[in-house]
């Protein structure tokens, strides 16, 4: 899963996007946003409406698995690339009032609104941090379940990401994430397009790497599902088109003895 795009071009494309996304939700981009989004993915209205609308606004997932997480009261989640707060919010409302979120970022702009809104809304033990999903700030074996929604594929060091998850995972936690992967192997010249990253195209691994990224993490693969996530511009489309780009939900647990 070795890529060779600009790592540092591709770093500040995702945060001026991403900084857009918070500041301007309501603006043209690559992909949908907001409450439709969420609702055609399978997110229970309940739910959102418990769910401040700032924090909606700007959500940017790619699927639903909160259903394969199956949260319980008390437990403790981190959320790698958590964005607006949308699914740390969601995720706090099932663990109750004796759980714990935790949101990573590395958008200023995302952590500021995510931190504010969850503040206002009265969500207490909600924690949002700045940092990367391949170097989670976050202690060893720290949570129940680990999260993701349409972040991992930006990364150009899944396998880490994944090491990183299991990391932080108790013996027996789970791994519940939306991504986009794709049937066969992105040609060079997409891979090395630091704005098709940034769409969610260019950094999408081929399915069988990516399944075989996360069990040599010491995660085991439990249920995967497709997503009814459609791409919005004409050059994700055609690259989801010829290389079977789509999203996944996907659900992975950690083994006991690890």
């Amino acid at each position: 899963m070795t890529v060779t795009v600009d790592t540092r071009e591709l770093e500040e494309k995702v945060k001026r996007m991403y900084c857009a996304v918070a500041t301007e939700p309501s603006g043209e981009y690559h992909f949908e946003l907001g409450r439709q989004l969420a609702t055609r993915l399978g997110y229970p209205a309940e739910i959102l409406d418990a769910i401040p609308d700032g924090a909606i606004e700007s959500f940017a997932g790619v699927g639903y698995f909160f259903d394969l997480a199956e949260l319980r009261e008390g437990e403790t989640v981190v959320d790698l690339g958590s964005g607006s707060g949308m699914d740390v919010c969601f995720a706090a409302v099932q663990v109750g009032a004796a759980g714990r979120v935790v949101g990573v970022d590395f958008t200023p702009e995302q952590l500021a609104k995510a931190s504010s809104l969850a503040a206002e809304g009265g969500f207490n033990l909600v924690e949002f941090r700045e940092g990367r999903i391949e170097r989670v700030p976050a202690d060893d074996e720290s949570a129940d379940c680990v999260i993701s929604n349409g972040v991992i594929n930006l990364s150009p060091e899944k396998q880490r990401v994944f090491a990183e998850a299991a990391r932080v995972l108790r013996p027996g936690g789970r791994l519940a994430i939306a991504d986009i992967v794709s049937e066969r192997q992105l040609k060079d010249s997409i891979v090395c397009d630091a704005d098709l990253w940034a769409s969610c195209i260019g950094g999408a691994a081929q399915q069988d790497a990516y399944r075989e990224a996360i069990e040599a993490a010491g995660l085991r693969i439990e249920a995967v599902r497709q997503n009814p996530y459609e791409f919005i511009s004409q050059r994700a489309r055609s690259a989801s088109a010829k290389y079977g780009a789509r999203s996944v939900s996907l659900l992975a647990r950690k083994d006991q003895d690890r």
